[in-house]
């Protein structure tokens, strides 16, 4: 019974794993198939790393009016990375050696604000972001005391830095600052967000195989 369950838990945190690699795939097939331009180069037919939001593979129509092709494959990567940190926020805290309702409240924030981010193909853009960003702030914020707590502190500064990051993206957005940039701080953001979980669930996951 122990070793069915060892290898189910297993199974589970192998999962955001697989759904890194295949968000990671499908977004490099909805960029390829993206030929709608950006509002900063209108020229340039293709998706620009540079010029181009990952949302505006998201949506079904292109800056340019025409019918968003691309879309598809950027919805599928969207529900695969939602549900992929969704399971890494059930499985997180097998990490703590003693519960408490702080982290069960993190817990439930950082499911709440996956499941609110599928919601981005909605078409309410600002207001999804700040839903779903105001439920990960919460949850990110416990994570780090509760990963300070325990000794992590190295990961704990990384987490700081990502939650650094975030702020910026939403102020500098929100304020309309040095949106020309913004493509690109949005992309390293995302990058060094999802490094942060990667490496978190890495140590789920070598915690699951000397629990038992």
């Amino acid at each position: 019974m122990a070793k069915s369950i060892k290898k189910l838990h297993k199974i589970l945190v192998i999962l955001p794993f697989v759904g890194l690699f295949l968000f990671v795939c499908f977004y490099i097939i909805a960029s390829l198939k993206y030929t709608g331009a950006s509002f900063v180069a209108p020229d340039h037919l293709n998706f620009s790393l540079k010029n181009n939001y990952l949302c505006d593979l998201l949506e079904t129509y292109q800056i340019d009016g025409t019918l968003n092709q691309a879309r598809i494959f950027a919805r599928i990567a969207l529900v695969v990375i939602c549900f992929s940190i969704l399971l890494f926020w059930t499985l997180f805290l097998r990490l703590f050696p003693r519960k408490s309702r702080l982290q069960v409240l993190m817990q439930i924030m950082g499911i709440l604000s996956m499941l609110v981010l599928l919601f981005l193909v909605s078409g309410n853009h600002d207001i999804i972001i700040r839903i779903a960003g105001f439920f990960g702030t919460i949850a990110h914020l416990i994570a780090l005391y509760e990963l300070y707590k325990i000794g992590y502190f190295k990961l704990t500064l990384f987490g700081v830095f990502c939650c650094l990051l975030f702020l910026m993206n939403y102020f500098l957005y929100e304020l309309a600052l040095l949106l020309y940039l913004l493509p690109i701080i949005q992309k390293i953001t995302f990058i060094v967000f999802l490094s942060w979980f990667t490496i978190l669930n890495s140590i789920i996951y070598r915690h699951v195989n000397t629990s038992y």
